[in-house]
């Protein structure tokens, strides 16, 4: 049993990288052996995303693909993890006989058990109440593999109920994990070489309000900015209605806290927020990202948006494209509305065909395109510091800036005559814009 093998492949957004990282630790620590290559693996495990149509997909397309290893490669156990189980457990175990076990977003840490199962002719479900605790892994960065740059998850689950999304039903209500323990897992990664930590939750502008009876946010990045080694901590999926003052203040004066801040809108317009069940309206995001600006002259903002929800008329599309023109967001991505099910909006009349949401989509990525290299442009002529992350060629690095997140922002093309370490953060003159991304030459 010990000397198996198993990859996990991971589908969708960071928070499930944490979680296949945790199932990483728990399986190391029972002497499984864990492979990167899928197709060499004794046993996969596939990761997945249910969060709309098109993630769903992906996600039993790549179960079918790994399936087929049972025929034609050395396969021997495929379990599916994560939202897409936690949500259609019975489907899956019924429609796709490879399948060998199931576990949702609240039990992946029975991952060893549920293996044992297996072995015993068993097939598991465990997708029970998504309720796991993430204060128990605060030491698993001991077996997690050495990077430059980690994901650190504050928080799981959600309170805020939006009418789009069905987050809240496949993790939970949102429960923060405490400072302490957060701070005992930065530590841990520094000392294995991070030098940027991306905090992580649904809503990581309300962290610590169920522990402490009030946001911590500030205290947390307060305390994370005393830890040596950490160089970079960044901020990512924040709540416009909890992003208050002290907050903003943090973000201002702590000088290892990133300078940027991603607040997912969806929308501009009062009718289509309220439909979407967001407490926030458009006056107030104004005043926030002003606010934010002001404050900050340097920030980098960021934002995601839905078109196409229900009730969206050609003049609510065309006052968000004005409102995306004026905001002048640094990143942004957009979403076609995903009718799903069991979602309150799931019940409003007023659809929208599929054609004109994907339209709409491409029509506000076409206007952002501009506006991105527009904002990028600032950067020309400027020395930015560069987290170098790996080498193209013999004299070609890429990085990124402290004012782009991970896996979704721009990244920098760094020139060099002199090898570069990569993981380390070097000063790179800005030459050039290249559509989304950047150039530069290391500087002495």
């Amino acid at each position: 049993m010990g000397n198996l093998s198993i990859a996990l492949v991971t589908l969708g957004c960071a928070k499930n990288s944490v979680d296949s990282d945790i199932m990483k630790d728990i399986l190391e620590t029972n002497l499984y052996i864990i492979e990167s290559d899928y197709e060499k693996a004794d046993i996969v495990i596939v990761n997945t995303c249910g969060f709309i149509e098109t993630a769903k997909q992906e996600s039993i397309d790549t179960i079918l693909d790994i399936a087929e290893l049972k025929n034609t490669g050395d396969l021997q156990i495929l379990i599916v993890a994560g939202c897409l189980a936690q949500r259609y457990k019975n489907e899956l175990i019924t429609e796709i006989p490879e399948i060998d076990g199931i576990v949702g977003t609240g039990e992946f840490n029975k991952i060893h058990d549920i293996i044992l199962e297996i072995k015993n002719g068993l097939k598991p479900i465990y997708a029970g109440n998504p309720s796991v605790s993430y204060e128990d892994f605060s030491g698993f960065y001991k077996n997690r593999k050495a990077g430059a740059s980690a994901f650190v998850k504050i928080a799981e689950g959600c309170n805020n109920y939006c009418t789009f999304c069905i987050i809240p039903k496949l993790r939970g209500s949102y429960r923060s994990r405490t400072i302490e323990s957060i701070r005992e897992e930065v530590i841990g990664l520094a000392s294995n070489g991070t030098k940027e930590i991306n905090l992580i939750a649904q809503d990581t502008s309300l962290y610590g309000h169920d522990i402490y009876g009030k946001p911590q946010i500030a205290k947390l990045l307060a305390d994370l900015n005393d830890i040596e080694g950490i160089e970079w901590i960044r901020l990512l999926y924040t709540y416009p209605s909890h992003l208050d003052d002290e907050l903003i203040e943090a973000i201002a004066t702590l000088p290892k806290v990133c300078k940027y801040v991603e607040i997912p809108l969806q929308h501009s317009e009062n009718k289509i927020l309220k439909l979407m069940n967001r407490p926030s309206q458009k006056l107030d995001i104004i005043n926030l990202i002003n606010k934010l600006r002001n404050r900050i002259p340097n920030i980098a903002i960021r934002t995601t948006l839905i078109v196409g929800f229900p009730y969206e008329t050609d003049e609510d599309f065309k006052l968000l494209k004005e409102f995306v023109e004026e905001m002048q967001f640094d990143r942004l991505g957009v979403f076609a509305y995903s009718l799903e099910e069991d979602t309150a909006a799931a019940n409003l009349n007023g659809h929208i065909d599929q054609d004109v949401k994907e339209q709409r989509a491409h029509d506000i990525m076409e206007l952002q395109k501009k506006i991105t290299e527009k904002q990028n442009s600032r950067h020309v002529g400027n020395v930015l510091s560069v987290l170098i992350e790996r080498q193209e060629n013999v004299n070609t690095y890429v990085g990124r800036t402290s004012y782009d997140a991970p896996e979704i922002d721009s990244e920098v093309y760094v020139t060099s005559n002199k090898e570069l370490e990569v993981g380390n953060i070097t000063l790179v003159k800005i030459t050039h814009v290249l559509d989304y991304d950047l150039a530069g030459e290391v500087q002495d």
